[in-house]
């Protein structure tokens, strides 16, 4: 039967093998999922094997004189999807889902980013593609009518194939479709179009949460949230009570540049003398995830966890949340938020209304000239000055959020700008993001001694921090060039740290080595203002708290304990860096995977209507 079959839909088979192949070349060497034994090396290579038996199928229901025109334009469009998703990986080191194909307000200011990520070589992806269509116009290769008991056993075949691959990786990775927030463990094991199936499923699963909440899910999920509460370090209470409140964003800012050199120069030398009159917490992680900058945004706002998929802001927008600018808001305060892109980006305009801000300061109140712009706005240093008549009007206290651009991926920068020459390692991209690190580090000098002229810092409160990474994996051999060693699973996690410093004047520095991520930032700015938070639903603890958990998850399943340090179904010493058994991590794996689906399903379900009640 499959000998027949073959030699009558050479074709057919020809596409499919050629399809297969390309997919198992980028999966084995573009993306970033690396294999470890010869089980994750054989799930790699016959993972894309059922769908592209499927997807070409297709083109058995067509005619003879159609078919052919059908497997050319299934091998274009799926090498498309391929093509898309490495692209995404390359910055990302991730996946696309459906949720990020609709944050298409996005599409307009990702040009040059793009661009960026193109590679000349990328032109050899779409070489099945040619070699399909030479043997179309060239080769005399005739397909037969296919019969019904042929489709029958072929789609039989294709089942038994994916379901085998399913048990397979079901061995290597127990619970792995239903347990696993990590996208590149799914695409490794079942491949790159099964997992978007596997996603599509998802999609429909999550849409129907909202739908059928109940007020109970909610009592169910807030006595679990109740339980991760520690209490606030008291000794904190109020000592900013009254003061204005300046959060800062900073732009793909990580903690390996700070008090770090290029070339004996400083990157950041006003955030090194900031930290030694500030509290610095120099074990704070970033939390985000496909959502970025507004994924750090809703961690800091709400202390939950932004999604496994795609971006809050875009698909719960409308949801109801007790932010902490709405909190603040009820005690007095007037929140503002100051950023110099489109207010539409990210759906600003929607989600920072849910949020309870009372003012957006978009590109549309900034005088932006050509000149004063970089990358994605306003430099920083046109915006922090502009912002200021802005400031001088506002009604006191205020809460006022910034969020910095020109740090932005690809770390453009005009050369009257740059206060430090460029890197020297074998990524370009590294090699930047050194001088625009160092501009946003003078932006910031420049903007805090404005504030001193205008009167507007001793009586102030600055929270500093960075939002997520700017240096992804797949510059991690120039990245190790400059930090002097190799980077491991373990140093990958390490790297995910960002700056976190809670400046106020008058008061001395501190260097505070608690575990702690963006979701803490919340409950410990509340607490500094006086501000009762004990109520609220938070994932997040006061980073001040003597009682922490010091238990800080990661978005993708990874997390970093007092004593461990977990990613990839890899456990780690904290303090050593060793890998040990597994098994000491295990107890905090499940307790990280629930805090993430207790977060996953309060926004899904849109629980906190309830209870607003």
């Amino acid at each position: 039967m499959a000998r027949t079959f073959i030699k009558k839909h050479r074709l057919f088979i020809i596409a499919v093998i050629l399809f297969w192949l390309k997919v198992y070349i980028v999966q084995r060497f573009f993306f970033h999922v690396p294999t470890e034994n010869v089980l994750q090396e054989m799930l790699l290579f016959i993972n894309p094997l059922s769908a592209a038996l499927l997807i070409f199928s297709i083109s058995l229901f067509f005619s003879l004189k159609r078919r052919r025109v059908i497997l050319l334009s299934i091998s274009m469009i799926g090498s498309v999807i391929v093509y898309a998703n490495l692209i995404y990986n390359r910055f990302f080191s991730d996946f696309i889902t459906i949720p990020t194909l609709f944050q298409t307000k996005n599409m307009g200011d990702l040009g040059e980013s793009i661009f960026t990520l193109i590679q000349v070589t990328d032109i050899f992806l779409f070489f099945d593609v040619l070699l399909l269509f030479l043997v179309i116009k060239r080769v005399r290769v005739s397909d037969d009518a296919v019969t019904k008991r042929q489709m029958s056993w072929l789609y039989v075949g294709t089942l038994a194939l994916f379901a085998f691959n399913l048990v397979l990786s079901e061995i290597e990775h127990p619970q792995l479709l239903t347990k696993s927030f990590d996208r590149s463990m799914v695409v490794q094991n079942i491949g790159i179009f099964n997992y978007h199936l596997y996603d599509l499923i998802l999609q429909t699963r999550v849409s129907t949460d909202k739908t059928f909440a109940k007020s109970d899910g909610f009592q169910e999920v807030d006595e679990y949230v109740q339980t991760l509460s520690s209490n606030p370090n008291r000794a904190y209470t109020g000592i900013a009570e009254g003061k204005n409140v300046f959060v800062i964003s900073l732009e793909s800012m990580q903690s390996f540049v700070l008090q770090h050199t290029l070339d004996g120069e400083p990157l950041t030398p006003f955030l090194n003398q900031i930290i030694e009159e500030s509290y610095y917490f120099s074990n704070v992680y970033h939390q985000t995830g496909q959502g970025k900058t507004s994924d750090a945004e809703f961690l800091v706002a709400n202390s939950l966890y932004p999604l496994p998929r795609g971006a809050v802001f875009f698909t719960n927008s409308d949801n109801e949340y007790n932010g902490l600018p709405k909190i603040v808001g009820e005690e007095g305060y007037y929140s503002v938020v100051f950023h110099s892109n489109d207010e539409t980006f990210w759906n600003r305009d929607q989600m920072y209304d849910s949020l309870g801000y009372d003012r957006f300061y978009s590109s549309a109140d900034f005088k932006i000239r050509e000149e004063q712009t970089v990358g994605w706005g306003l430099k920083d240093m046109e915006m922090f000055t502009q912002s200021l008549d802005y400031l001088r009007e506002l009604p006191k206290p205020f809460y006022a959020k910034f969020i910095t651009l020109t740090n932005h991926f690809p770390y453009a920068l005009d050369e009257e700008d740059a206060f430090i020459k460029k890197g020297n390692t074998s990524s370009e991209t590294l090699n930047r993001y050194f001088m625009t690190v160092r501009y946003t580090d003078e932006a910031l000098k420049l903007f805090f001694q404005q504030l001193k002229a205008e009167n507007l810092y001793e009586n102030s409160i600055f929270i500093l921090y960075g939002d997520h990474y700017g240096i992804s994996e797949y510059h991690n051999d120039a990245l190790s060039e400059y930090l002097g060693k190799g980077i491991t699973l373990y140093d990958t996690i390490q790297l995910q740290r960002v700056p976190m410093i809670i400046h106020i004047p008058g008061q001395e520095g501190k260097t505070i080595e608690t575990i702690g991520g963006q979701i803490d930032i919340k409950p410990t700015i509340l607490n500094l203002l006086g501000i009762d938070n004990e109520n609220d639903v938070n994932f997040g603890e006061d980073l001040f708290s003597l009682e922490r958990s010091n238990l800080v998850a990661l978005r993708d399943g990874s997390f970093v304990s007092e004593d461990y340090v977990y990613t990839k179904q890899k456990c780690f010493e904290r303090e050593s860096g060793e890998e040990i058994e597994i098994e000491q991590c295990e107890p905090f794996i499940e307790e990280v995977q629930l805090q993430l689906d207790v977060s996953d399903r309060i926004i899904y379900g849109d629980l906190l209507k309830f209870y607003m009640k």
